[in-house]
Parts: C-alpha cells; sequence; structure tokens
C-alpha cells in the first residue's frame, strides 16, 4: 500500500508503481515511452502531450505503435494534452502520485518542469524522480541543451561517448555531473539483417523534416534517390518520410518532400515510391539504409544493415553529418550508385552505443531485449531509478540555472511556459475543464487543432512564396 506521500514501498507490488511520460512530439513521445518500458518493464505508464506547435496527430501517434482512442500499443491510457502548468497541477502533492516522471521534451520544457517541480518541493520529500535525455544523435546545441536538463534525477546519455561529452559539460560550469547515466537508444532492436546475395535490393532513404533545409538541396537529394532507382530497375527504393503535409514533427518542415515530388522533372519511376510507417517495421526488408544524418542510421546500423551517410552536401555541422567521421558509413549516391554498401567500423559503434545484432541465424529481438551475451544497456539506469525509488525522501531539484547564474536567461524560459520566475504558474495558467460539458472541451480541442493547421498552413505554404518575393 501507499504510504501518505503516495510512494510505493520496496515491498508493495511492482504493479502499483506510477510512471508518467511527458513528450513535446512525435519522435520524443516515442523515445520517452520506450524509455519508461526499458526502465520499468513491468509497468505501463501514463502518456501526456505538451501542448505546442509539434503536438503530434493520432496518425503519427499511432506511427510510432500509439492508439489515441483506446490508449497506447501497451494498453495504457492514450496521452492527454497539457500545458506545463497543467501538467505540474497534475504530479502535485495531494494528487495521484507519480513515483517516475519520464520528460521527453525540448530543454526549455524540461527547465520549466523542473523549476516548477522544484517549487512544488521546495523541501526534502517523497517526489517523484524526474528522468530526460535526447531523442537521438546530439550534434547541436550540446551545451544549451544539457545545461536545460541539469537538475534531473537521471540525465541519461545514449552512448559512452555521450556520457562523456555530457559530465564534461556539467564539470566545466561547475554543476554536479551525477545524474549522467549512460544508456542506449530505446528503439534499438528488430531482425538482424540477413544479406541475400551481397548487393542491395532494398533501398530505404531516410528523409528529414529540416535537413537539409534548402529547398534546393531537398530536391536534388529526391532527385538522386528517383535517379538511383532509374540505375538499378531491379531495385526498390523507398522514401521513408516523417510526416504528412501539414503535420510538424520535432522539427520544422517548409518543404516536403511530397511536394518536391509533384515537381520532380520526369516524376518517380515505379521502383520509387513515398512511404510512411513505423521505421521499424521499413527496416525490416532493407538491404541499404541512406541518410543525411537521421537517427535512423543508428536502428540500421543496429541490424547489421549496410548504411549509408550521404556527403553530397558536404559534411557539416549544420547538417550532423559530421558525428558520423570515422564511422565508415559516408558516402556519396555516386559511389551508391557504383554499388558500394558501406562497412561501419566495429569501435566507432561501440563508441556510440551500437551494439550490432548477431549475424544470419540469430534470433529475432525486439525493443526491449538485449544483444545475446551483453549487459543489458539499461541496467544502470535501472538500478540507480531503484536507488532513488528506495528513499524516503529526495532532495529538492537543483537545476544549475537559477535566478542567481542565469538571470537574463531563465524568466523568459519559464514566462514562455506561463510559469513565474520562481516556478510557480501565473495567474490563469492552469485552466479547470474538469467542469465543462464534454461539448466545450470537444470544441476547445477543435479550436487548437485548426490554429495549429493554420500556423503549419503559414509554415509551409505561405512563408516560402513571401520569402520567394523578398528575393526579387
Amino acid at each position: 500500500m501507499r504510504n501518505s506521500f503516495g510512494r510505493v514501498p520496496a515491498s508493495s507490488s511492482r504493479g502499483d508503481r506510477r510512471i508518467a511520460v511527458l513528450a513535446d512530439s512525435d519522435t520524443r513521445w516515442k523515445w520517452g515511452a520506450l524509455t519508461a518500458r526499458r526502465l520499468a518493464p513491468d509497468h505501463l505508464p501514463t502518456g501526456y502531450l505538451l501542448r505546442g506547435r509539434a503536438t503530434p496527430t493520432a496518425r503519427q501517434l499511432g506511427e510510432v505503435g500509439v492508439r489515441t482512442a483506446a490508449g497506447t500499443a501497451d494498453g495504457a491510457p492514450g496521452p492527454t494534452e497539457v500545458t506545463c502548468a497543467e501538467f505540474l497541477a497534475e504530479i502535485a502533492p495531494g494528487r495521484d502520485r507519480h513515483d517516475v516522471v519520464v520528460l521527453a521534451l525540448v530543454g526549455g520544457a524540461v527547465q520549466a518542469v523542473l523549476h516548477g517541480a522544484r517549487a512544488l518541493w521546495p523541501d526534502p520529500a517523497a517526489r517523484p524522480v524526474f528522468v530526460t535525455g535526447y531523442v537521438g544523435v546530439v550534434y547541436e546545441k550540446l551545451a544549451d541543451g544539457l545545461l536545460l536538463r541539469h537538475g534531473a534525477d537521471l540525465v541519461l546519455a545514449n552512448s559512452r561517448h555521450d556520457a562523456g561529452r555530457f559530465r564534461a559539460v556539467y564539470e566545466g560550469v561547475g554543476a554536479d555531473p551525477d545524474a549522467v547515466t549512460e544508456t542506449a537508444l530505446p528503439f534499438l532492436g528488430g531482425a538482424p539483417h540477413v544479406p541475400d546475395t551481397g548487393r542491395a535490393r532494398t533501398v530505404v532513404f531516410a528523409v528529414q523534416p529540416s535537413v537539409p533545409e534548402s529547398r534546393a538541396d531537398r530536391a536534388y537529394l529526391l532527385a538522386r534517390a528517383a535517379g538511383h532507382a532509374r540505375r538499378h530497375p531491379d531495385r526498390q527504393v523507398s522514401v521513408k518520410l516523417r510526416s504528412r503535409p501539414g503535420e510538424h514533427t520535432t522539427h520544422l518542415e517548409e518543404h516536403p518532400y511530397q511536394r518536391l515530388a509533384d515537381r520532380l522533372p520526369g516524376g518517380m519511376p515505379a521502383n520509387c515510391r513515398l512511404v510512411y510507417g513505423n521505421m521499424g517495421e521499413v527496416l525490416d526488408g532493407a538491404d541499404l539504409l541512406v541518410t543525411v544524418s537521421s537517427t535512423a542510421a543508428l536502428e540500421s546500423l543496429h541490424r547489421g544493415i549496410p548504411t549509408a551517410v550521404l556527403t553530397d552536401l558536404g559534411i557539416r555541422e549544420a547538417l550532423g553529418n559530421h558525428h558520423f567521421l570515422g564511422s565508415g558509413c559516408l558516402a556519396s549516391w555516386d559511389q551508391l550508385d557504383e554499388g558500394l554498401l558501406p562497412r561501419a567500423d566495429p569501435a566507432w559503434l561501440a563508441d556510440q552505443g551500437v551494439a550490432p545484432i548477431a549475424g544470419p541465424g540469430a534470433a529475432a529481438r525486439n525493443a526491449d531485449t538485449a544483444p545475446p551475451g551483453s549487459a543489458d544497456p539499461f541496467d544502470a539506469a535501472r538500478a540507480r531509478l531503484a536507488d532513488l525509488l528506495g528513499k524516503a525522501q529526495l532532495p529538492p531539484v537543483a537545476p544549475y540555472y537559477t535566478p542567481v547564474t542565469a538571470p537574463g536567461y531563465l524568466p523568459g524560459i519559464l514566462a514562455r511556459h506561463h510559469l513565474a520566475p520562481g516556478g510557480t504558474p501565473l495567474p490563469g495558467a492552469v485552466r479547470r475543464d474538469a467542469g465543462r460539458s464534454p461539448a466545450r472541451r470537444w470544441l476547445r480541442a477543435q479550436l487548437r487543432e485548426a490554429a495549429r493547421g493554420a500556423y503549419r498552413h503559414g509554415v509551409q505554404r505561405v512563408a516560402p512564396v513571401i520569402r520567394r518575393l523578398g528575393e526579387l
């Protein structure tokens, strides 16, 4: 049974543990939900979506294994859309307690929740354990993103390489690095790749919503994918899309590939098609994965699929492909056209937390199991979590950024989430819908979705036209 603070004693049934996942986009929901499953495999998380421009649609949630009407694919309640202040009200003392809170959010939102938590529990108390981390490859805003995540009880690093970088940033500013915990990407899994004839028959080009950014560069990459299909009529080239026009992902997509395909000179060949769906399912039949810098490359490498990180547009920090220096995966479309199948460097893979599944004949595995014969990369995180949950009280959340260390930065971050400088919600920030009729709640939801649609239309249709007119 629960004590007066709602914490489950160690002797209680493990099924009583309550875990919340707060996410702000489709990819972060995928990371957060799967991280929760890795940390507590026997527990079903309660899902929350942070209201904003990137709030995923039901279709996007379904693509990463979430059923919004009947709940998640695991049978847990479907995600509830909330603001930051509303979420803090959900986890406040006196409400049904969450023992663990996974924050799958952009850095500023993580910082807002942490300061809100500090305001809720200013003294040692039986409070939730806060967990955060990154969805994939960390190739930009390393210091900014990490310092905004400081204060969480666990800051998960997806590899040994990242864990070292994270600790170095915290130590460099005199912040406590103890929360950094090495794990791995939670969605690495699937069946191992079984080569057929030593040549690719199914090629997957995994596109990204914001890399590259310009219309010309994106049109060039699509044209090269189509050209590869024409050059190799015995191959099926699948252009894996992240979203449909009008939807948003973690990053803005001003030039959707769907529209570029409509304008492609000569059109798309019969053996080159646009595809949606879960990335794991798309990779099930792949013989070659091509991308600029997508985290899908790590999923592919984990399965042992030949993986090409494109150099056509240069190797640049802005593209993120510099992260793959030393991987053995850097290649151009010209080289792929000539039949190259890149082979990844084992030492680089190990440093990046990518343990390839055993080769042909190995049993298929899913995202909740460790590579055969190796330690589960989440063992350390689970052990640390168990230690924290076993404590009667935890100290107050202590972010590095405070009104003393960042007086010109922190207040603006908190204000964007309708929190006062002390972390408390501003007046009117928490709307109480409980007393409103279902019809009014439905109407509010429809208005929010209409506003998002107008914003997305402006980004993808109106903004490019204005930009072109400004260049006249």
